[in-house]
């Protein structure tokens, strides 16, 4: 697993053998048992789904002639918030849905036979492994986990998931139904996302120890067995939906509320005066994509009510950052690495993002 920029690297045919015969030999030596997905997952996806359902009720409720009275700003609230949920709840579910098949329905190993042995170019095909594994940023770390069982280096996992997150048909949908081609902001984002990933994964691959990267934790849970138990396909689907659901449903309702709050309670003075600034805008919006944890299937529309105020290069650098480094990434990944790999990562990907978003803005 682990390895320099010169270390050499096992056929991948051998390897995905040898994580089959692995995981066959551990189903057999356990009894076959169905799996529940657990209460904590269920209990998220069913306050997620509520707190959805409830802002889509109340708005309705508060809508027309019959409607209940309301403050304007908390009818300004309501409006702004049922927009994003309306604009983003069908690309969630397709993004679980499409998680799904890639995890459970695709043969095992058919991403990983093929690519190249040069690690510049090995590393840029891993970085387009985003178009074939479209889940968001929720998602990602345990596929990461999953690529280093599978032989791949620290550094080539980590392209992936600086990449995948912004480098998948989601993301890119979603992307060009808010904005388009307008301002150069889908390009732009693809792009940064690109050149971020590979930068990072270039500069973490001169580690002479790349198992060093990683969290103790982790390390050791990578020597232990896969644990399906015997589940059948649907058992799994079921757990993943679930999961998925769990995580990124909450995260919809939290991102939607603060959206129209923002937009509600800031006022526009302070909004014109950081969005016409070239740096500050782009400080601002780091820091705003930081705290939100807008998940990556959705963050452009979040980011949408924002575009007629801040300047093109801060929306890009909020879409830039905020998939690759927020809270809820940096809880995530410190089960993976270090919490000094985590202080360089957020340095490294927020500097790159601000000199994107500059670029943007000087020649867009």
């Amino acid at each position: 697993m682990a390895g320099g920029e010169s270390s050499g690297h096992a056929p991948y045919d051998s390897v995905v053998t040898t994580q089959l015969e692995q995981r066959a030999q551990h189903r057999h030596s356990h009894e076959m048992a169905p799996k529940r997905p657990a209460r904590s997952r269920v209990f998220w996806l069913v306050v997620g789904l509520v707190g959805l359902a409830a802002i889509v009720v109340a708005r309705a409720a508060t809508s027309g002639k019959s409607g209940l009275a309301l403050p304007n700003q908390l009818q300004d609230l309501l409006t702004l918030s049922v927009s994003v949920i309306i604009e983003s709840l069908p690309f969630v579910v397709l993004g679980i849905v499409l998680s799904i098949v890639v995890q459970v329905w695709l043969p095992d190993g058919l991403l990983l036979r093929y690519l190249p042995t040069r690690p510049v170019l090995r590393r840029a095909a891993i970085s387009m492994f985003g178009i074939f594994l479209p889940v968001c940023e929720c998602g990602n770390v345990p596929l990461a986990r999953g690529l280093m069982l599978k032989g791949f280096t620290v550094s080539e996992s980590m392209t992936f998931l600086l990449a995948a997150p912004i480098v998948n048909p989601i993301t890119i949908v979603t992307t060009h139904e808010a904005f388009g081609f307008s301002g150069g902001i889908l390009v732009a984002r693809l792009v940064g996302g690109l050149l971020i990933a590979n930068v990072v994964g270039w500069l973490f691959s001169r580690h002479p120890d790349q198992n060093s990267l990683l969290s103790p934790g982790f390390a050791e849970q990578c020597r232990m067995p896969d644990h399906d138990h015997g589940d059948s396909r649907w058992q799994k689907s079921i757990d993943i939906f679930v999961r998925e659901a769990g995580v990124i449903m909450p995260a919809l309702f939290i991102g939607a509320v603060a959206a129209g709050a923002i937009q509600v309670v800031v006022p526009r003075t302070v909004l014109v005066a950081l969005g016409s600034n070239p740096l500050w805008s782009i400080v601002a919006m780091m820091v705003l994509a930081f705290v939100i944890a807008v998940c990556s299937n959705v963050d452009a529309f979040f980011i949408l009510p924002f575009a007629n105020t801040f300047l093109p290069g801060s929306i890009v650098s909020f879409l830039v950052f905020g998939p690759i480094i927020d809270i809820k990434m940096l809880a995530l990944m410190r089960t993976t690495f270090t919490t000094r790999v985590l202080v360089q990562l957020t340095v490294l990907v927020a500097l790159m993002s601000a000199l994107i978003g500059l670029v943007v803005n000087v020649f867009g």
